[in-house]
């Protein structure tokens, strides 16, 4: 039996989350007249000293990571400062097999993967709300920028984007499914981070001034390269063999590669070449091994696809639709007609397990959708996320391909 009054507050040892616990630990829960149980909850996610020291991996951890054991010490003590139970869940292995081993899948088949979203997506809330439920607790509450409320007349849980616009996440969000957002509080909402850390003082948390997490949490040193190449020996598997050409947009061969896991769509420097202008790798084609690289120009494209899609303030994209879309977490949204695809692509993949981020049987709408920009943009690049708004909701994203 679950409590609503009872709340799990999702604690990464940064002043977000922290001071989130600390909202709901003084003030309480508005909708409870009798006050809330705030817990403590910290998914531990990743050995930080598993590939220390292997092809060029730093042998200690590096500042400034997520989730770091950093992280959880800081988390504990925020939680015995606030005086509310606290607990570490052990999340290792499926962080591993949900986030990690489809990271690399991806970068070794030509694409260029977000573990933020897949953690999201596959592991995060529904580990959470898992452990919540096994606590007592009716709801979580956690340390991202969005906003979550719900529409009677479209009865629906409706995702917004939040005050602070420098730190929306509702990029990495985009397949949480109405039950999850149901259960969801995001109390920073309407805050922007300055005033965050200002109630974090408030508060007395001596991390007030702690600086976000930028790196990749399971990336010693942020070189992906180093850990494709550590981690596949660590499994006993070596880096499968992917070198190819390197070719121009005409298919004039301009040189060869050590492997298609070694670029991502729009890089410029690292290709091996030398060109009297600048080039940078405009496709990817696992099957051929070939990379093919043109001018800045060339990136430019006004139409994108993509699948595993999760529909949230719409029930399924039925019918043409005008939206604004990100393809990137830092891209300003872009105008552009969305439309179930006439035919699926077979090509390209989608990261994570199949049968997690999907807000709507497959049998609601399009499978796929196709969308067209009414400006070509630059670099859409197979594997990344596309997240789909209108005006400051979230309509729904996808994985292109």
């Amino acid at each position: 039996m679950t409590n609503p009054a009872t709340i799990a507050v999702a604690m990464s040892g940064g002043v977000d989350s922290s001071t989130v616990a600390a909202m709901l630990a003084h003030a309480g829960d508005a909708e409870a007249s009798g006050g809330v149980t705030v817990v403590g909850l910290t998914l531990q996610l990743w050995d930080q000293t598993r590939l220390a020291g292997k092809h060029g991996i730093p042998d200690a951890p590096k500042a400034g990571r997520c989730c770091s054991l950093d992280d959880v010490y800081d988390a504990r003590r925020v939680a015995e400062h606030l005086g509310i139970p606290y607990y570490v869940v052990n999340q290792q292995e499926r962080f591993e097999q949900d986030v990690v081993r489809p990271f690399v899948d991806e970068y070794l088949h030509g694409r260029t993967p977000i573990p933020c979203s897949l953690c999201n997506n596959h592991l995060k809330f529904d580990a959470l709300l898992q452990t919540a439920r096994s606590i007592g607790a009716g709801r979580i509450a956690t340390g991202h920028y969005a906003v979550n409320e719900f529409d009677p007349v479209r009865e629906r849980w409706i995702l917004k984007r939040p005050t602070d616009r420098a730190k929306d996440q509702t990029y990495f969000l985009f397949g949480l499914t109405q039950e999850q957002l149901s259960r969801t509080l995001f109390p920073l909402g309407r805050l922007t981070k300055p005033e965050v850390r200002e109630v974090a003082r408030q508060h007395g948390l001596a991390l007030a001034e702690k600086p976000d997490s930028q790196e990749i949490c399971f990336i010693p040193g942020g070189d992906y390269k180093q850990f494709l190449t550590a981690y596949m020996e660590e499994q006993g598997r070596p880096l499968p063999d992917t070198a190819g050409e390197l070719v121009a947009s005409n298919g004039e061969v301009l040189g060869r590669h050590d492997g298609i896991s070694n670029f991502t769509v729009g890089q410029r420097k690292g290709l091996g070449v030398s060109s009297p202008t600048p080039l940078y790798v405009l496709s990817i084609h696992p099957d051929s091994r070939r990379v093919t690289v043109g001018a800045d120009a060339d990136l430019a494209t006004r139409t994108l696809r993509a699948r595993r899609l999760n529909w949230i303030s719409i029930p399924a994209l039925t019918a043409p639709m005008r939206v604004q879309i990100k393809i990137r977490h830092r891209h300003d949204p872009a105008w552009a007609a969305l439309e179930p695809a006439s035919t699926p692509n077979p090509g390209g993949g989608a990261p994570g397990p199949s049968h997690l981020g999907t807000g709507e049987p497959a049998s609601s709408g399009a499978e796929e959708v196709q969308a067209t920009f009414d400006d070509p943009q630059r670099a859409v690049t197979p594997g990344q996320s596309a997240v789909f708004y209108d005006g400051d909701e979230v309509v729904g994203g996808g994985w292109i391909v």
